[in-house]
Order: structure tokens, then C-alpha cells, then sequence
């Protein structure tokens, strides 16, 4: 049977003959079409630099062998490398707008130079990979471009734009805090002031440096007179076991008992008693105002220790972009994967075309 007799057998079938012609022209485009493409990748990680401060470890962590801070800090600096901001600097810095408008076939380059800058950064995404590794706790980075020397330009750039960028804003954090603990240093050394002046104005007030030490002085006259009187007490008991009650002896035992009895209650008056303004209410008030001052002082040394170590956080490089693989000058294209491609497309042609003549069999049978 010659070919012209089984043309319109295959005139029945429009959809192989579609599916054919789609074959053949995606084969063609990605084996002879398809512009090269050169891919430069970098692979880094973070490393902070205030290690000495604790850090959390989540379940995930466990899994990623990376820790939580680290990984979390990993995704900032991939979301601001695939960001709109970071394709503005790069655009500035490379003119990838020229680049990928000005080369490349038709259906791989950027199809305006004036795009908007939402459809320039759908092709950029298409053109720049970051990802994050979660079982090495690696960022990689992937740039394509139609030249060797531009792919390793913008791996370069993102590298370091994104260390900036990080560095940055752990710069601005750190600044905060030490605005903060600025003005909480000045507010704790007014309160310093404020306390020791306290301190010192009830000791103008009450006459006395250290009213602890004269509550002991006193303390200790009183436990003298205490010894003095039990030691003439047992003296009296002696002479009246001996001498008339009338005794100028005994006359003279009762007077020093009854001198030193009025004594010994006068300072016991001094030292304490119901009603107040004794000497033992003026060591509680003095030690209460003495303590107040003491922690004053204590909270404004943790300040100031807290404001050294956030400006030195603040003067240096917070988060270290670690290089495991530098940005590499490609040699060969890599993208796009002809073959690969090639076949992926035949297969999903194929795939539609025998839905679609399987649908219109179905019909057929239906309509018979």
C-alpha cells in the first residue's frame, strides 16, 4: 500500500498528527535551538560570631544537624538573595537586564529590557537557585547566564550582598540595644544618685555615719550594765545575809543596784521600744535606704557591662559568610539538558495525545 493511500487514515487522527509535529519541533528547538547556558555555583554556610551566648536546639536541628539560629538565619539570607531589592543591586551593579534581554534564543531570554520589574524577577528566579540543604545545613547557590564570566559575576555578587546584608542587620539590632541600654544606664545612675543622696541625708538628719555600729555600741553598754548589776545584785544578797537592813553598807549596794537599774533602762529606751523613734527602727530604715542604694549600684553595673559588650557586638562582623565552594568559572554549559529535555516533552506528548485519542474513542463508541 503506498503512502499516499494511507494518508487519509492518518487524516483520522489529528490529534497523533498534532502530537507528532510537537515532537518534532521541541526536538529540534533543545537540540539545535536552545542557547547555552553556563551555571556557577557557590555552597556556604553562616557562622555567628557571639558563640558564647546559649543557643537552642530544636528537634529539627537534631535531624539537620544544624542549629536553630543558624538555620533560621540561612533562610533570611535566602529569601533576601531571591529578593526584588537584591535584583535591583545586581541589575545596577551587572545589567542583567541587557544580558538576558540582549542574548539567549527566543524563547530563553528576557523578551522586553523594559519589562516590569514583577516579570524581570519571575525570569530571574528562573535564572538564580537558592537553596538550603537541610541535611548538610548548606546554602546553594546557582547562577545561569549565557556567558561564563556573567554566571560567576552574579554568584560573586550574591555572596557578597548577601554577607552585607546580614552583617547589617545584626549591626542595626545590636545599635538598638545599645541605644536602649544607653538610656537605661542614664536612668540607673540618676537612681544611683538619687539613693546614695538618701543615704546620706538621714545620716545628716539622725546625726550618726553608721546607726548599725551605734546600735552594737549601744547593745554592748547594755549587756556591761546587765553584768554590772547581776554582780551587785549577788553582793547585796551577800552583805543581808550577815548585816542589819539599815546597814550603811548595804545602804550603799542598794543605791549603785538602783543608779545602775536607771541606766540600764535609759538604754534600753534608746535601743528599743513600743512606741518607736528608737535607735532600732533608725538601723532598720538606715539599712533599708543603704540596701536600696546597694542594688542601685549593682543594676547599674550590670548596665554598663551589658552597653560594653553591645557596642563591641556592634562594631564588629556579627554573622561570617563561610565559603565551602566558591563561585566557580564554568567551562561547560550545563543548562539546558537537550537530551533530557528533549524526551520529557516527547513523553508528555505522547502521554496527552493517547488521553486525548483514548477520549475521542470513547466518544465515537458513544455516539454509534
Amino acid at each position: 500500500m503506498s503512502l499516499l493511500s494511507r494518508l487519509p487514515r492518518w487524516r483520522s487522527a489529528p490529534v497523533l498528527w498534532a502530537a507528532a509535529l510537537f515532537i518534532a519541533l521541541s526536538t529540534a528547538y533543545w537540540l539545535a535551538v536552545a542557547s547555552d547556558r553556563y551555571v556557577s555555583e557557590a555552597r556556604v554556610t553562616l557562622a555567628r560570631a557571639d558563640l558564647s551566648s546559649g543557643q537552642t536546639m530544636d528537634f529539627a536541628s537534631l535531624i539537620s544537624g544544624a542549629t536553630g539560629g543558624n538555620r533560621a538565619d540561612q533562610l533570611l539570607l535566602r529569601d533576601h538573595l531571591r529578593s526584588i531589592d537584591m535584583l535591583r543591586k545586581l541589575d545596577a551593579e551587572l545589567k542583567l537586564r541587557e544580558h538576558f534581554s540582549g542574548q539567549g534564543d527566543w524563547l530563553s531570554r528576557l523578551w522586553q529590557t523594559d519589562a516590569p520589574i514583577e516579570e524581570f524577577h519571575r525570569h530571574f528566579l528562573k535564572r538564580v537557585s537558592v537553596e538550603l540543604d537541610e541535611f548538610s545545613g548548606v546554602l546553594v547557590i546557582q547562577a545561569q547566564a549565557y556567558t561564563p564570566e556573567m554566571a560567576q559575576a552574579i554568584t560573586t555578587a550574591l555572596l557578597a550582598e548577601g554577607e552585607r546584608h546580614m552583617n547589617a542587620l545584626g549591626h542595626e539590632l545590636a545599635q538598638e540595644q545599645v541605644q536602649f541600654l544607653e538610656r537605661q544606664v542614664g536612668e540607673l545612675n540618676e537612681r544611683v544618685k538619687q539613693t546614695r543622696a538618701a543615704v546620706l541625708s538621714y545620716q545628716n538628719r539622725k546625726g550618726l555615719v553608721s546607726p548599725q555600729a551605734t546600735a552594737e555600741n549601744l547593745a554592748a553598754i547594755v549587756a556591761r550594765l546587765e553584768a554590772q548589776l547581776a554582780e551587785l545584785q549577788t553582793r547585796r544578797t551577800g552583805l543581808q545575809s550577815f548585816l542589819q537592813p539599815k546597814a550603811p553598807q548595804l545602804a550603799e549596794v542598794n543605791a549603785q543596784i538602783a543608779a545602775v537599774e536607771d541606766q540600764l533602762k535609759r538604754e534600753r529606751a534608746r535601743l528599743a521600744a513600743p512606741e518607736g523613734g528608737t535607735l532600732n527602727k533608725t538601723v532598720e530604715e538606715f539599712q533599708r535606704l543603704q540596701l536600696d542604694a546597694e542594688f542601685a549600684q549593682r543594676v547599674l553595673t550590670t548596665a554598663l557591662t551589658s552597653l560594653e559588650r553591645g557596642r563591641v557586638d556592634a562594631s564588629r562582623t556579627l554573622k561570617k559568610v563561610q565559603v565551602m565552594q566558591s563561585p566557580n568559572l564554568p567551562e561547560h554549559p550545563l543548562q539546558p539538558r537537550r537530551l533530557y529535555n528533549a524526551t520529557v516533552y516527547a513523553l508528555a506528548a505522547l502521554l496527552v495525545a493517547g488521553v486525548l485519542q483514548l477520549l475521542l474513542a470513547i466518544v465515537r463508541d458513544h455516539q454509534d
